[in-house]
């Protein structure tokens, strides 16, 4: 995914040095017009350059003589999935997205991108991996690679297509590491900021650490978990139920090889024969309303069940998301084999 400054031009600037970088942007290819402090002015195209010629400008003007002032965009502090879907059904596939004083601080591109979620992301990456030792003995488990990415690489990449670009790692076990491996993710087109456990916090329990989330929903994952979950539909779910919380639940069918009879008072009143029951486990994903936060405690011992079963006692709406995708846990040596394998098939 190509940096989103790329995208953008000073205003000023020759339209020589405007169809230079448009030709670098190929199918992709609008410019943004900002002033020194990013700011948006307007928007540049081909067909802008085109037509400006066809009306007597030259090559001796500059790109302020051609541009669009009025480009349409995303305030990153005020969006709605509805207006996002709406975008993309029609012909603006790549738009800029503005902070409160409308400095460009990102570009969505339809191309590469399935939507923008209001939804920051805390990709729980603070385990120690014991069951892959050896190869845990140096490194941490999220940086162990699948084909030709680390683990924790295609758990964010995919969070990324759907636009989420605030996020928080929680890190504890050769944190560092993780750290050195992604900075501020701005090589992402991302920001990421870090939760240090100098202890170990549960599954869940490191959240309680932040502060400053920037939307009033956010989606919590392990990192070592494979998976191509259509986060747009997790979030369509979540917000058309009006839930609480919302768990990524895993169908697990159990084959009976008998006939299971059901009886009342000794008597048998009906039978199934050789059935199959279907229960649901615990996805590792979730996505809550920022002020269910405030259940978890500061700074201890607290896991993802917890919260579950607190939220199941003051009768607040927890549902479930039967995952219709792939999804695995990475978590023994066979796991791990299982998503090499895998990879080479899948579409994240």
């Amino acid at each position: 995914m190509r940096n989103y400054k790329d995208h953008l031009i000073l205003k000023g600037a020759s339209i020589k040095r405007a169809l230079e970088k448009l030709d670098k942007l190929g199918i992709d290819a609008i410019l943004f017009v900002v002033d020194q402090n990013d700011k948006l002015i307007g928007s540049l195209t081909d067909g802008d350059v085109r037509r400006g010629l066809l009306n007597e400008l030259g090559t001796e003007n500059i790109v302020d003589d051609f541009i669009q002032d009025n480009p349409k965009f995303i305030r990153k502090e005020n969006y709605s999935l509805d207006e996002i879907i709406s975008f993309r059904k029609g012909q603006f596939k790549v738009i800029p997205v503005l902070d409160p004083s409308r400095k460009i601080i990102n570009i969505l591109n339809f191309r590469l991108q399935q939507s923008y979620l209001p939804v920051d992301a805390v990709v729980m990456a603070g385990g120690k991996g014991t069951r892959l030792r050896p190869m845990t003995d140096l490194v941490p488990k999220p940086l162990l690679k699948i084909g030709d990415k680390t683990i924790i690489d295609h758990t964010i990449d995919r969070i990324r297509k759907f636009g989420i670009d605030d996020l928080w790692l929680s890190v504890g076990h050769f944190g560092e590491q993780l750290e050195d491996h992604f900075k501020d993710g701005s090589d992402k087109n991302v920001t990421i900021n870090y939760v240090r456990e100098d202890r170990p916090l549960g599954t869940i329990g490191a959240v309680s650490k932040i502060f400053n989330f920037q939307h009033d929903y956010v989606l919590i994952t392990n990192s070592d978990i494979l998976t191509n979950l259509n986060y747009e539909e997790f979030f369509k779910d979540f917000i058309e139920k009006d839930a609480d919380m919302s768990v990524v639940t895993i169908p697990y069918s159990v084959d009976v090889p008998y006939a299971v009879v059901e009886t009342s008072n000794h008597q048998i009143i009906s039978f199934k024969e050789k059935p199959t029951f279907t229960y649901f486990s615990n996805g590792g994903i979730y996505l809550v309303k920022k002020e269910i936060l405030n259940y978890i405690p500061k700074d201890i011992f607290y896991n993802s069940t917890d919260l579950m079963q607190a939220l199941i006692v003051d009768k607040k709406k927890l549902i479930s998301f039967p995952m219709r995708q792939y999804w695995l846990d990475i978590g023994k040596p066979a796991d791990f084999q299982k998503a090499q394998n895998d990879i080479k098939h899948l579409d994240l």
